[in-house]
C-alpha cells in the first residue's frame, strides 16, 4: 500500500529529532522507506522526485512548528539536517480550573464532527498527564454544556477560514423561498444563541456579511485564488450578527404576537402588554434584520409600526408564498 504523507512526515520528524548529528539528504533517503520506494509495486523514487518530496516535507514540518536546523559539513560542504530536542520540546502544560473548563467545552464542538475522536484523544492525554481532571475541570454536574456542530457546512468553512481560501455556496435568506449563489471570503465562525454563524467578505455585495450555517443549501465549493479583502485583526462575529439582527438599535418597533407563541421575540422585548385574550403587544429594538426574524413566526406575529417594517415583512411573506425572489416581491 502507498505510504501516507502523514506517516512520511512522522518518520522524517523522528529521524531529525533522534539524531545526535546532522543527517544529509542521502542518509535521510536511505532511512525513510517512502523516499526510496513508492506505490504498492515498490517502484524506486527518482532523484528529482525525492528532492521535491523532501523539500515539501521539510516546509510542512516547519509550518507545523518543528524547528529544523541546516548545518554545512566543513569537509565536503554537504548540508545536514536535524531538529534538536531541547529547542523543540514543549513546556509542561498546567491548566487552572477555568482554562480546563474552557478546553473541555471547546472539545465539545467536535461531538458531531469528524474530529470527535481526535478531540477526545487530546483530552485523554491531558488527563493522563495530570493537566486535566477527569471531569474536564467543569465539576460533575447534571447539566453539562455542549456546542453541537451538525451543519454539513461547518467543517469545509472552518478549513477554508483557516487556509484563507474563498468559497461558494447557495444561501437561503430568512423569509426567502429561493437560495442565491454567494461567493465569500470566510473569516471566522462562531456559535451564538444556538446557531453557528460565518462572518466574511461577500464578493457579490462587496461588503461584510454574516451567514447562518443552517441556511446554506447544498455543498460548500472551494474557489481558487486569494482573498481580495483585508482580514480584520479581530473578527467579532457576535457583534456583526447582533447588528444585522437589530440588537443595540436605537429605534423601536411594536409587534403583536399570539399568546404562548414567538418566545424568541418575547425574550427581546423591552415591554409587553396584553391586547386581548389572544394577543400581546411587544416593544422590540428595531434594526436591520428584524423583518427576517419576524417572517419566521408567520401568522403569529403582526407588525403594528413602523410602517416600513410592516411593508418589508409583508413583501417577504409574499415571496415565500409565491416562490419568487424578494427583489421581485418589492422587498
Amino acid at each position: 500500500m502507498p505510504i501516507a504523507k502523514s506517516e512520511r512526515l512522522m518518520n522524517l520528524a523522528l529521524c531529525l529529532m533522534n539524531t545526535k548529528r546532522p543527517l544529509s539528504k542521502r542518509e535521510l533517503r536511505s532511512s525513510i522507506e517512502a523516499y526510496r520506494e513508492a506505490g504498492a509495486a515498490g517502484e524506486p523514487v527518482s532523484e528529482d522526485a525525492f528532492n521535491r518530496m523532501f523539500e515539501r516535507d521539510k516546509d510542512d514540518l516547519r509550518e507545523l512548528g518543528l524547528v529544523i536546523e541546516v548545518v554545512e559539513n566543513p569537509l565536503d560542504g554537504e548540508l545536514g539536517y536535524l531538529a534538536r530536542r531541547d529547542v523543540n520540546s514543549l513546556p509542561e502544560i498546567h491548566l487552572d480550573a477555568e482554562e480546563a473548563a474552557a478546553l473541555s467545552l471547546a472539545a465539545g464542538v467536535w461531538e458531531q464532527a469528524r474530529l470527535a475522536g481526535a478531540a477526545s484523544g487530546a483530552l485523554q492525554k491531558l488527563r493522563a498527564a495530570g493537566s486535566l481532571a477527569e471531569d474536564g475541570g467543569e465539576g460533575r454536574t447534571a447539566l453539562q454544556p455542549r456546542i453541537p456542530a451538525r451543519e454539513a457546512a461547518f467543517e469545509p468553512l472552518l478549513v477554508a477560514a483557516r487556509d484563507r481560501r474563498p468559497v461558494g455556496f447557495d444561501y437561503r435568506k430568512s423569509g426567502s423561498a429561493v437560495a442565491e449563489a454567494r461567493t465569500v471570503e470566510p473569516w471566522a465562525l462562531e456559535f451564538w444563541h444556538g446557531h453557528w454563524y460565518l462572518a466574511g467578505w461577500d464578493r457579490d455585495r462587496a461588503d461584510v456579511r454574516v451567514f447562518r450555517l443552517s441556511r446554506i443549501v447544498g455543498k460548500v465549493r472551494s474557489k481558487g485564488g486569494q482573498f481580495t479583502a483585508a482580514v480584520p485583526d479581530h473578527v467579532d462575529v457576535r457583534q456583526t450578527v447582533a447588528r444585522f439582527a437589530g440588537e443595540g438599535a436605537t429605534e423601536r418597533a411594536r409587534v403583536r404576537v399570539r399568546r404562548k407563541a414567538a418566545f424568541p421575540l418575547r425574550a427581546k422585548a423591552l415591554a409587553a402588554e396584553p391586547v386581548d385574550g389572544e394577543w400581546d403587544e411587544l416593544e422590540i429594538p428595531y434594526g436591520h434584520g428584524l423583518a427576517a426574524d419576524l417572517v419566521e413566526f408567520g401568522p403569529d406575529a403582526v407588525v403594528v409600526d413602523p410602517a416600513e417594517l410592516r411593508t418589508e415583512v409583508i413583501a417577504r411573506l409574499r415571496a415565500v408564498a409565491t416562490g419568487t425572489p424578494e427583489s421581485e416581491a418589492g422587498a
